[in-house]
């Protein structure tokens, strides 16, 4: 198991400090697996997090509720979804009634690599919590914010 002291061969003032620098190197070292895993699918954590958000959905959502729903907001969501209609993964669809409003949809193309992704053989990157740790892990990250 790791210890973040050894892991960045330092010694912490506190255990606030070490706590709060821990929540940031295991959020990065998250982030570093996330970004290697969803590599070769072509397409970023963020991206996956928009095509799933719309999956969820079942139907067509605002930009502006898909940024409101995304883990990790973002400032350049709509960039992120131009690079997903590029891909043909989400297609864009004008509001008739507004024209400032656009409605965001997956297609089939979206949804079909969604299936290739859940088949990919994904790390648990959880394994070595139990359920209860799990929702204790939850519980004090929901407390700091």
């Amino acid at each position: 198991m790791g210890d973040i002291s050894k892991d960045i061969n330092s010694k912490f003032p506190s255990y606030k400090v070490k706590a709060m620098l821990n929540i940031m190197f295991t959020a990065n070292w998250i982030n570093s697996y996330q970004n290697s895993f969803f590599k070769p699918f072509k397409i970023s954590s963020q991206q996956y997090n928009i095509l799933r958000i719309l999956k969820g959905a079942g139907e067509a959502l605002k930009v502006q509720t898909i940024k409101e729903r995304m883990v990790e907001r973002s400032p350049n969501a709509t960039r992120l979804m131009d690079k997903l209609s590029a891909k043909e993964l989400i297609e864009r669809i004008p509001c008739p009634s507004d024209r400032r409003v656009v409605h965001i949809k997956i297609t089939p193309k979206g949804l079909h690599l969604l299936e290739d992704i859940s088949r990919a053989n994904r790390k648990d990157l959880l394994k070595n919590l139990s359920e209860e740790e799990a929702i204790q892990l939850s519980d004090l990250l929901d407390k700091i914010r």
